[in-house]
């Protein structure tokens, strides 16, 4: 276990455990939306590989426009 992990984990012990609970039920939905993220990645290689060949020659092509997150 990491310093960070342990340093967290000993805060978090002097927390009401509602707290705790509500804190330890984030990380959990976090770690299973990874896990998901990896498998679709991983089962689909293929398809971000067309995906990322398709935005580039996009780009290219001058069919996209910068992001500007003062419109988003």
């Amino acid at each position: 276990m990491t310093e960070l992990l342990e340093r967290v984990i000993a805060e978090l012990k002097i927390l009401p455990s509602g707290s705790q609970d509500a804190i330890a039920a984030i990380i959990l939905e976090e770690l299973e939306d990874e896990q998901q993220w990896n498998k679709i990645f991983s089962d689909s290689p293929d398809v971000l590989a067309q995906l990322a060949s398709t935005a580039m020659a996009d780009y290219h092509m001058g069919k996209t426009t910068e992001l500007d997150p003062e419109i988003l």
